[in-house]
């Protein structure tokens, strides 16, 4: 959705631009799991050239509990001797007002806002108020789903309180078709909210988009020819023992080629091709899907008209019979052989309903089998 107009006055010097205009480089663990891990990781990759800032996973929103939830308190002093043993800046992942206060406590150089807090206006309001006043640097993740004005609102009430040296993160969005991402990159929001803002940094979380590391080159590599100041990648020292997004992390290593070919602007025409190919179906699902709400409220005008027609065969009795029929037709054509049997008679069964509540018929949609 396009967001209206707005002015955010930003500090000249961003810690997310580079002067030089090379791109900012963040990597980390996706969590940090022992303060041997994180060492030997920030020690490897400070070794990669680009890197500046080492992230790490302190906290780990997750849906449902009883799964790792992070290590807390006890990261945050891993990161800080991070820090003081290699020189890198620190930076992770805060949700709500008390982390903030906590990763500032020992001394976090960046924040990231959550995804999960951007989209509640409470919650930044509780960030951006114990955060006023500090000269803290904090990038703004985009909110989980893709709502550009509740991402421009949590980067103005950060503004808004004094925070000047701002930039956002582009991870990808969470929605129903987001194969074969892990995150629906939707690079039009992103670009959007350059247009909007065109001097805030923008980074890209290019691992929690692709979710796989086959994926980290295609999506980074479209992410620099839109424009992007910079990167986040997660990085492990062994991604297979990884507790959480083992497959989309690379051994500093490896990230190092990665970064090399970003940097070097390597163009591998297989990876553009695969890009292009998933976001023109990508495009071609949501034009699908706006025909089908075109079509499901003309559907509902015609049900309504049906329902208000006197002396016809619209009982309940009548009726069931009729959507009984026309499942069974309809499973029997060949041209539907590859559709899933139960998505058909959820739809159907939708419909039932939609129209009996339309016609006042008490209709008991269990009747569709």
């Amino acid at each position: 959705m396009r967001a209206s107009k707005t002015t955010i006055d930003l500090k000249p010097q961003s810690s997310f631009r580079q002067a030089d205009g090379k791109l900012v480089m963040i990597a980390g663990p996706c969590s940090a799991e022992s303060e041997e891990q994180m060492l030997k990781t920030a020690q490897l990759l400070k070794k990669v050239n680009g890197i500046s800032v080492f992230k790490a996973g302190i906290w780990k929103s997750r849906t449902r509990p009883n799964s790792f939830e992070g290590v807390g308190t006890a990261g945050l002093q891993w990161l800080n001797r991070v820090k003081q043993e290699t020189g890198l800046q620190t930076a992770c992942d805060v949700v709500n007002a008390q982390q903030a206060v906590e990763a500032l406590k020992y001394g976090v150089d960046i924040l990231c806002i959550s995804g999960r807090a951007t989209v509640n206006p409470f919650t930044m309001e509780e960030l951006a108020a114990v955060l006023k006043g500090t000269s803290t640097p904090v990038l703004v993740y985009n909110p989980v789903y893709p709502d550009l004005r509740l991402w421009m609102g949590a980067l103005e009430r950060l503004h808004q309180a004094g925070i000047t040296d701002l930039g956002a993160i582009h991870r990808g969005f969470a929605t129903d078709e987001q194969h074969p991402y892990r995150n629906q990159p939707k690079w039009d929001h992103m670009l959007e909210l350059k247009q909007q803002l065109p001097d805030l940094p923008v980074l890209c979380d290019a691992s929690h988009i692709a979710g796989k590391r086959s994926l980290l080159y295609p999506v980074s590599q479209r992410a620099v020819e839109l424009g992007v100041d910079g990167f986040l990648f997660e990085s492990h020292v062994n991604p297979a023992e990884a507790l959480s997004s083992q497959q989309q992390q690379l051994m500093p290593q490896e990230l190092g080629l990665l970064v090399h070919a970003v940097v070097t602007k390597v163009q591998l025409t297989e990876t553009t091709d695969l890009v292009d190919k998933m976001e023109e179906l990508s495009k071609e699902i949501d034009h699908l899907d706006d025909e089908l709400l075109e079509l499901l409220l003309r559907r509902s005008a015609v049900s309504k008209k049906l329902g208000t027609q006197k002396g016809l065969s619209n009982t309940p009795a009548v009726q069931a019979d009729r959507w009984q029929k026309q499942l069974e037709g309809w499973l029997q054509q060949e041209h539907i052989s590859g559709l899933d049997e139960n998505l058909v008679k959820t739809v159907v069964r939708a419909l039932q309903q939609h129209s009996s509540e339309a016609h006042n018929d008490p209709l008991n949609t269990s009747a569709v089998a």
